[in-house]
C-alpha cells in the first residue's frame, strides 16, 4: 500500500508504532520489531484495514499467510474479505501431505510448505507477510501457489526496506 503513504494519515500512526531494534539479531541489522504495533489496538486494526479496503470485493479466495508474522495479519484480513486462510509453513511443522519449495537466503537455504488441496487450481490468492527485504520468500511463496494452479493477485507487506511503509506487490512486479 505505498501508494497510499502520504495520503492516508493512518500510516504515520502505524509507522510510529514499529520498534527499530538495532543490532538485532546480530551486528548490522535494523530489525523491524511489530510487536510495538500489536500492542496497540488502534494501529493494529488500522494496518489490517487498509489491506481489508484494498482487497475486498476483488474475489479474493485464498489469504495465504508466511510463517511466522503473515499468520497475524493474513487470518484477519481472510475473514474481512470472505477469504480462507492457508498457512505457508516451515519443513516439517503440516502434519499430513505437504507440497514445498526451497529459496536461497542471503546466508543459506529455506524453504516453505502447503498441505495437499489446501488451495485448487484457479482460485485467486493473496500473499500476506509482514515484512520484505529481498522478496525470496515471497517469490517462494508464489511459485508454492503457482505449482496447484493458483492465480496470484498480489503480494502484501506491511513493511518494505529499506523504507518503512506498507506496501502491496502486483504480480507483474515480482520476479521469479
Amino acid at each position: 500500500m505505498s501508494a497510499y503513504r502520504d495520503r492516508d494519515p493512518r500510516i504515520h500512526g502505524i509507522q510510529s508504532k514499529i520498534r527499530v531494534v538495532p543490532d538485532f539479531p546480530k551486528a548490522g541489522i535494523m530489525f523491524q520489531d511489530i510487536t510495538t504495533l500489536l500492542l496497540d489496538p488502534k494501529a493494529f486494526k488500522d494496518t489490517v484495514d487498509l489491506f481489508v479496503e484494498r482487497y475486498k470485493g476483488k474475489n479474493i479466495s485464498v489469504v495465504a499467510g508466511i510463517e511466522a508474522r503473515g499468520f497475524i495479519f493474513g487470518p484477519p484480513i481472510a475473514l474481512e474479505i470472505g477469504a480462507k486462510f492457508v498457512p505457508l509453513r516451515k519443513p516439517k511443522k503440516l502434519p499430513g501431505k505437504v507440497i514445498s519449495e526451497e529459496y536461497v537466503l542471503e546466508y543459506g537455504t529455506d524453504c516453505l510448505e502447503m498441505h495437499v488441496g489446501a488451495v485448487e487450481p484457479g482460485e485467486r490468492a493473496l500473499v500476506v507477510d509482514d515484512l520484505i527485504a529481498t522478496g525470496g520468500t515471497l517469490c517462494a511463496a508464489m511459485k508454492l501457489l503457482e505449482c496447484v494452479g493458483a492465480d496470484i493477485v498480489e503480494c502484501a507487506c506491511v513493511i518494505e526496506l529499506p523504507d518503512l511503509k506498507l506496501t502491496t506487490l502486483p504480480r507483474s512486479q515480482m520476479s521469479k
